[in-house]
């Protein structure tokens, strides 16, 4: 049955043959679209509106101005042998877009108890978020993308169509993940790749000068690109190395976080062919 109009924000749209729980809130300017359905203890942040055929299940946290089309099911159980129905969680932030027949799972109880998905994202059709993935801001997810459990991509971060994460992958800020391509490696921050498995393709400059950095960040990233993926150095000593060629950088400490977070390993360049014309940084 709907929820009583008591507990529901000034302004809320609620479809009669929509089915929302009474334990749920609706923020003022929330649209529940026909045949939606919107379980226990579900928060939808004020203005988001939720197209038809949507399922939102229990305890999912969803903040404002936020637009879900329709047949998405955000907070479903987890596909895990081990959850056996303890409450965790979905978190998304604000103004992110959902689009057709997207899935994202809430957690298990290994790790922090929350699948989460930042603000100002984008998820494309059959876009999959499996439990205890993270996800910061502005990232983009293209048609078919998915991730295993435990997945983390940081912001501004696009992986493409048909892209399949291994889980405890970790995806770093400002890369692109080529589509079509198998990641079973952490893919550091700044970088192009692509394949089955991935390799880096250098650094992803087209899309770092569409987000405005400048010559000045350009030549610090890609002199900390170089030190880690293109010396002769091991992990420990390139660490070492970008404390002393760029001791004040954001974009070297980015790589040193990185680097040190790192649980699968880091994925490394392709090996050029013989004969084979240097790509562009």
């Amino acid at each position: 049955m709907n929820k009583p109009a008591e507990k529901i924000g000034r302004g809320v749209k609620i479809d009669p043959t929509a089915c929302v729980h009474p334990t749920a809130e609706l923020d003022s300017g929330v649209e529940v679209g026909p045949y939606s359905v919107i379980g226990e203890g579900v928060r939808i942040g004020k203005d988001s509106r939720i197209a038809s055929h949507v399922v939102i299940d229990k305890w999912t946290t969803i903040g404002a101005r936020n637009t879900i089309f329709q047949f998405v099911s955000i907070g479903a159980p987890p596909q895990d042998l081990g959850y056996k129905g303890e409450k965790t969680e979905v978190i998304m932030g604000d103004n992110n877009v959902v689009r057709e027949f997207v899935t994202i799972h809430r957690a298990t109880t290994k790790e922090n108890l929350k699948t989460v998905c930042g603000n100002n994202n984008m998820f494309m059709n059959y876009v999959h978020i499996a439990h205890d993935c993270v996800l910061g801001d502005n990232v983009i997810m293209a048609n078919s993308a998915t991730l295993g459990g435990h997945v983390r991509i940081d912001n501004n971060a696009i992986v493409g169509g048909l892209v399949a994460v291994h889980q405890h992958v970790r995806i770093g800020a400002y890369c692109i993940i080529g589509g079509a391509s198998a990641v079973s490696k952490d893919i550091p921050p700044y970088v192009m790749a692509v394949g089955n498995r991935a390799r880096l393709y250098g650094l992803n400059s087209v899309g770092l000068r569409r987000q405005g950095f400048t010559r000045q960040d350009m030549e610090e990233i890609k002199k900390s690109y170089n030190i880690v993926l293109r010396s002769s150095l091991n992990l420990t000593q390139a660490l070492k190395e970008l404390e002393k060629e760029l001791p004040g950088s954001t974009h070297a400490r980015r790589y040193i976080d990185f680097l040190q977070g790192s649980k699968r390993g880091i994925a490394r360049e392709r090996t050029k062919r013989k004969g084979e014309l240097p790509e562009e940084d």
